[in-house]
């Protein structure tokens, strides 16, 4: 950079603070003065004394204003901070406090409006589709009187989409005195806040007994799983397996008792996530990478909690984030902190490489979970060669969200040439879905397809069934 460029560019910053952040504008108490005086004005030019009138006026209300504005502080004196917690679920409400600190040596109150940086994905300050016309939400302003050394507000934001989020600068508006012109600043008071997924059904299987684990009002664990690690023993019930009674604890107690065995712990759990163009599609007012997210990090809670490791790789056509294989409740923490801020990228997915990448990693058997769409299970060419690779010394598992529109398509009613074009081809492609799936399990891969609101039962059910057999 130049030396001209640099005092071009000092130039341009003053001006921009001058008639920008830092400038000043006039109060509706001036406005008002000054359309009643251009009033009276136009009435004394009938008499003939319009000329003095006017600059009479103006330069008492010039005199006053220079008055005012030396009677204001320096917005030097002015400090902001905000309070605002450093994580929270996406379109989950939280709270942020906006506090002005004044110098205690201000000395007499002013009026303020103060104005909070909102980023634009929140709720309290976005924009909205209405009549194909984007309308934006104004940002609400707090107005008060600042008597003391310290004032705030607090007010509800939640953020619609993950991501990592900068709360910017405070705007402040200040008068007083004669209250003709508002001095305006901005301060400085910069804030972070971590959108993730959203971890209420996670934190409910964290809260629930080992024994009880409850989703969605179904129940995923039975009280007692075979295995083969001994858990507890009990009293012997008709159904027991016989050769599980313990004739130690038979003799000690005079009745027949039985050992009761738990599935083994120390597994892996590999959760694999597509981030390619598909995963970016709506479904139901959440990306289908949204939802798959949320059923991962579910599926990751419970296996967790199982006593089991769990790995996380994301992939478009490049790893974008891969979690080694970790146990316990710092782990999920390090899951969750991966994945909040995924998003789709608009090219194809790279099986090859994701299940490559997993060969490579993962010696160890391992369940494998593959959330994906199911147009790109059907139309890759990779897939099959690899998972049939994987299944040698894994146990696989693919995932992908059912479309509601395929379905509500497929019950039209052909009443005329077009609808019945759409009926066949919603049949067509469901028949193509059923064909892949029994192809798969000829090959010993199982592929799910289901809805949105059961994407989470359904691949913990299966980890607990797997669990169960000791298919590990």
């Amino acid at each position: 950079m130049t030396t001209s460029s640099r005092k071009r560019s000092r130039l341009f910053r003053f001006l921009d603070r001058q008639f920008g952040d830092e400038s000043i504008v006039p109060t509706r108490r001036l406005v008002a003065i000054t359309a009643i005086g251009s009033v009276l004005i136009g009435a004394v030019y009938a008499l003939g004394y319009g000329a003095y009138s006017f600059w009479g006026f103006y330069l008492v209300l010039a005199l006053f204003s220079v008055v005012d504005l030396l009677l204001l502080p320096s917005r030097k004196r002015f400090s902001a901070e905000r309070t605002i917690p450093e994580e929270a679920d996406v379109r989950q409400s939280f709270k942020v406090r906006l506090s002005l600190l004044a110098d205690p040596a201000l000395g007499f109150s002013l009026n303020v409006e103060l104005a909070d940086d909102i980023p634009i994905s929140f709720t309290d300050y976005r924009t909205q589709r209405e009549d194909e016309q984007d309308v934006r939400i104004p940002q609400e302003v707090w107005r008060g009187r600042l008597e003391e050394s310290e004032i705030g507000f607090e007010y509800d934001a939640a953020g619609q989409e993950r991501g990592a989020y900068t709360f910017g600068s405070a705007m402040l508006r200040y008068w007083g005195g004669v209250g003709l012109w508002k001095k305006q600043t901005r301060l400085t008071c910069r804030s972070e806040v971590r959108i993730v997924p959203d971890l209420s059904r996670v934190r409910g299987i964290l809260a629930a007994a080992q024994d009880s684990l409850v989703l969605d009002g179904s129940r995923l664990a039975r009280p007692h799983l075979s295995g083969t690690d001994f858990d507890s023993i009990r009293s012997y019930a008709q159904g027991d397996d016989p050769r599980r009674v313990n004739w130690r604890a038979t003799a000690r107690s005079g009745k027949l008792m039985t050992n009761i065995l738990r599935p083994e712990k120390g597994k892996v759990v590999t959760i694999v996530l597509d981030c390619g163009r598909m995963m970016g599609v709506e479904l139901e007012h959440q990306t289908k990478l949204d939802r798959t997210l949320e059923a991962a990090l579910v599926l990751a809670a419970v296996a967790l909690k199982q006593g089991d490791y769990v790995a996380l790789l994301a992939f478009s056509d490049r790893i974008k984030t891969y979690v080694p294989p970790g146990r316990g409740l710092p782990h999920l923490r390090q899951l969750t902190l991966a994945a909040y801020d995924l998003k789709s990228d608009f090219v194809e997915p790279g099986f090859g490489l994701a299940l490559s990448h997993v060969l490579r990693q993962t010696k160890k058997r391992s369940f494998v979970v593959l959330f994906s769409d199911m147009e790109s299970y059907l139309y890759d060419q990779e897939l099959p060669v690899y998972a049939r690779r994987l299944r040698r010394s894994h146990v696989p598992l693919l995932v992908s969200l059912n479309d509601p529109l395929l379905q509500e398509w497929a019950r039209t009613e052909p009443v005329n040439q077009r609808t019945a074009y759409i009926q066949s081809l919603a049949h067509k492609f469901r028949l193509d879905r059923s064909e892949y799936v029994s192809q798969m399990a000829g090959l010993g891969i199982q592929v799910m397809d289901v809805p949105a609101d059961r994407l989470a039962l359904s691949a913990v059910n299966e980890y607990l069934d797997l669990k169960a057999r000791n298919g590990l």
